[in-house]
């Protein structure tokens, strides 16, 4: 019977949490929404406004259900860098865990950093520092092309536009501590974590989401570099199972990406 449980192992996790359950409901209320149309959506004790209810489920899956940022801190009073807070449902997980955490989230998107100001406020959330910037490798501002929802980056095909960015480095070095820093930043990733480096040793938990855009070096090596230079035992979960992976070169069908991946790092 292992080939049963096997297949039956994905659908059986799906209710065996209140999270995942909770997850299944919001699916069927809000699966079947008009795409990229801003939408007032509630969970728990949470109510936001978000850009797509698609992508607003599959925040919810990975960030509630699955609790791809759960960590235990050494006190309860953690230092967060939320790099790509998007529309806050990072930060309101965040500050669920743990509700005296200084948070402090990037955001590069201006309209999506105003849904996340908005949708912070509705919550009462506070002590979350809200730096609406690209992080990058410099002051200078950055030309970065908007998409729907959650997937606007500098490699993006459409028109872009110059917004401002701040140097991640400069913030880490500030801090004798982050407890947890979170890093999505849709491909920019590859030249902040270089530039970030040798800053890093103050930093206890790392979580990356890997993106690789069709045309581009992949780096994904130098990545997982930089996680064993600064001492970090890590995790690599693909999120995906593809068919034909040597013709099949697009990440779902994407047609600009070939490659995502998120990456756990933590001190032992």
């Amino acid at each position: 019977m292992y080939w049963l449980r096997y297949l039956l192992k994905e659908p059986y996790h799906s209710l065996s949490s209140p999270q995942n359950r909770e997850f299944m409901m919001l699916l069927l209320k809000y699966g079947n929404n008009t795409r990229y149309k801003l939408t007032e959506v509630k969970f728990g004790a949470f109510k936001l406004k978000v850009p797509d209810t698609m992508s607003f489920l599959w925040q919810h899956k990975e960030i509630f259900a699955d609790e791809f940022y759960y960590f235990e801190a050494k006190s309860d009073q953690p230092v967060i860098f939320d790099c790509g807070a998007n529309v806050g449902m990072s930060v309101l997980y965040f500050k669920k865990l743990y509700p005296n955490a200084r948070v402090v989230a990037f955001e590069a998107e201006p309209e999506i950093a105003s849904l996340l100001r908005q949708n912070l406020e509705t919550n009462d959330i506070k002590d979350v520092e809200i730096v609406d910037s690209a992080v990058w490798v410099n002051n200078e501002g950055i030309w970065f092309g908007s998409e729907a929802a959650d997937s606007s980056s500098i490699f993006s095909t459409s028109e872009k536009r110059k917004v401002n960015s701040v140097r991640l480095k400069d913030y880490l070095e500030k801090e004798s501590r982050i407890d947890f820093l979170k890093i999505d930043i849709e491909g920019a990733e590859l030249d902040v974590l270089a530039d970030c480096r040798s800053s890093l040793g103050n930093v206890n938990n790392l979580f990356v989401e890997f993106h690789s855009y069709i045309g581009n070096p992949q780096g994904l090596a130098d990545v997982i570099r930089i996680f064993e230079e600064n001492g970090f035992r890590y995790y690599v979960d693909t999120n995906q199972h593809r068919l034909r992976p040597f013709t099949n070169h697009r990440y779902r069908g994407n047609d600009v990406m070939d490659l995502q991946l998120n990456i756990f790092g933590w001190r032992e």
